[in-house]
């Protein structure tokens, strides 16, 4: 028991009773007091707290318009390249890489979709990760293949694979990925990077997540400046490639939420636009074997001496003649007469042969006058 107790025990109780209160009444009004002085606090602190969040949103909008459309975003598009060559692996070296926690998203799977879906969706990955990424180290085509799958799943892109790895392919110029637009895909795959291709596709569509990129949804080969290049956040550089994220809200994690639509296909391309592109661009295109067109077999040649009528040497094959090897089995009835008649000439000779001989014998014996 405390000295203050103790006093108050040797007053009378009225008195006692009426200090308690005042008591319990002081800190009452202390506890008001520090309330008020709270209320008054508090919005102060947080909103300091919230300005520069605020101001790091107001940012990256800002930043989004300067890009234009997400769509038309692109480094097919040679009017976005601010440089090219040595300088631009300069001007990229000067852009520092972001240094904030890097955020990570949820593996996507969809092994379990429909057999035709898979297979496109598969097919379309693979096409993304070959073309894109095919000298690239085994973690850089990963990541290629994580940037297909963050779109996927991020709010600005559609929610397919193939619609991702397509989307644009109807341009001239300024696809989302290049392979799709500038003719590349007239090119068949070469058999052994196409089986590392899809091995990283199939281990991607089955959950296998590229921890290094995070949110990564754009890259670029180190040999291109694009100028969005300065408004996105940098995140690392695996070969040859340099990959980025939005700023603000849309490059965090809680952002991809888009739910997979389920439904996968490959759109019809204009083949012959894509050659005219490729053939401007100076792609060396592989030489198509040439149609067959029925005529002579063999070119004429000015040093061919024979009749244009002569069936020898070279043929014209647009003609009706044609070549022929009788059938024995057709001819065999006239190889039977020939035969026979044959053996009959043979009889008659061997006949004629024994006759004589005997008339020459009956002579020499005198009984032939």
């Amino acid at each position: 028991m405390n000295t203050a107790e103790l006093t108050l025990q040797g007053l009378p109780g009225a008195v006692r009773h009426r200090s308690r209160l005042e008591r319990w009444l002081l800190v009452g009004i202390v506890a008001m007091i520090a309330a008020l002085a709270l209320s008054f606090v508090l919005p102060r602190l947080t909103g300091a707290a919230a300005e520069p969040q605020a101001a790091e949103a107001d940012s990256a909008k800002a930043n989004l318009a300067k890009m234009g459309p997400i769509d038309t975003i692109s480094v097919d598009d040679k009017a976005q390249i601010v440089v090219e060559g040595a300088d631009a692996q300069v001007g990229n070296a000067a852009i520092p890489f972001i240094d904030t926690p890097l955020g990570q998203v949820q593996a996507f799977g969809i092994t379990a979709a429909k057999a035709e879906t898979y297979a496109t969706a598969l097919q379309c990955l693979t096409q993304a990760v070959y073309y894109e990424a095919a000298v690239e180290p085994l973690q850089g085509r990963r990541a290629v293949a994580q940037v297909v799958l963050n779109r996927v799943r991020h709010p600005a892109y559609p929610k397919s694979v193939c619609g991702v790895v397509y989307q644009g392919s109807t341009r001239r110029t300024g696809c989302q990925f290049s392979f799709t637009c500038d003719g590349a895909l007239l090119r068949t795959p070469a058999a052994g990077p196409w089986r590392e291709a899809r091995a990283v596709a199939v281990a991607a569509l089955a959950g296998f997540v590229e921890t290094s990129v995070g949110t990564a949804t754009f890259y670029h080969a180190d040999y291109v400046l694009p100028k969005w290049a300065y408004e996105l956040g940098k995140i690392t550089q695996i070969g040859r490639h340099l990959f980025y994220r939005f700023n603000g809200s849309w490059g965090s994690a809680a952002t991809f939420n888009g739910r997979y639509a389920g439904v996968e296909s490959i759109p019809a391309l204009d083949m012959a636009a894509l050659r005219d592109r490729a053939l401007e661009d100076g792609m060396l295109l592989e030489e198509a074997a040439p149609a067959f067109v029925p005529g002579l077999t063999v070119a004429p040649d000015v040093t061919d001496r024979h009749a244009e009528s002569d069936v020898g040497g070279r043929i014209d094959m647009t003609k009706t003649w044609r070549p022929s090897i009788p059938d024995p089995v057709s001819g065999n009835s006239h190889l039977k007469q020939t035969v026979a008649a044959t053996k009959m000439s043979q009889s008659n000779d061997a006949v004629a042969i024994k006759g004589e001989s005997g008339l020459a014998a009956e002579d020499a014996n005198g009984t032939v006058p």
